[in-house]
């Protein structure tokens, strides 16, 4: 059995959650409809639950589109102004999927997001938007990351092919150590399992992810074990 590779293993300690697309729109008799998504909701509605619990960063990346197709990638401006639904701005569609949010009560700040700047929405956890595929591409992730020292990024979501893929990739541009839930990403085959593994990406089901994050946090207790000061 080869050992755990000491520059790519996940520091769990030190992580973050990044959840990709799971919004209104792309579950299932969406307008954007994705085949699978509101499958893995469980699974990610767990994850979610076990960073909150643990204190680490959670981003919930979404996409937001205007009628006009403003800002859009070109492959979604002819629907966009054909007049279909799509992530509209200030849509029920383009609101994270409840599973995903602290509270049911959150109003999402379009005109912010779309800024290039962060909306909170708990002690730990945030929205970001995404103009294109990738969560760093113009947006302030990265920056964000570094300030809370996050070494590893633990991802989840909406329709591997595009949107997940292409943040993995960004991710280990950037040097970060990155776990993907096979089992909390829509659209992912086999085989896309064994191309991000030869890129040094740990894949890993969301139940060993919970599991190793709730073990950190027992860990790092102090007194663990009962002892008395």
């Amino acid at each position: 059995m080869t050992p755990p590779d000491p520059f790519t293993i996940p520091e769990y300690g030190r992580a973050a959650l990044v959840t990709i697309d799971v919004q209104n729109d792309t579950l299932d008799a969406g307008t954007f409809e994705v085949p699978g998504t509101t499958t893995i909701l469980p699974r990610i509605h767990q994850l979610c639950r076990t960073f909150r619990a643990a204190g680490r960063p959670i981003f919930h990346v979404i996409r937001i589109y205007t009628p006009d197709a403003h800002d859009a990638d070109r492959c979604r401006m002819r629907s966009l102004l054909a007049g279909k639904r799509i992530l509209l701005k200030g849509s029920l569609g383009r609101r994270p999927a409840d599973a995903l949010l602290p509270t049911q009560d959150i109003r999402i700040d379009d005109d912010l997001l779309m800024s290039g700047s962060i909306q909170p929405i708990g002690p730990a956890e945030a929205l970001i938007f995404k103009p294109r595929w990738g969560a760093f591409y113009r947006t302030p992730l990265e920056a964000v990351l570094k300030e809370k020292a996050v070494s590893t990024l633990v991802f989840c979501g909406c329709n591997y092919p595009n949107c997940p893929r292409t943040s993995i990739y960004q991710a280990s541009e950037r040097d970060f150590r990155i776990t993907a839930v096979v089992d909390a990403i829509s659209g992912m085959a086999q085989s896309d399992i064994e191309g991000l593994e030869r890129i040094g990406v740990n894949c890993a089901t969301s139940e060993t992810i919970c599991r190793r994050l709730e073990n950190e946090r027992v860990d790092s207790m102090p007194n663990k074990g009962g002892a008395k000061p």
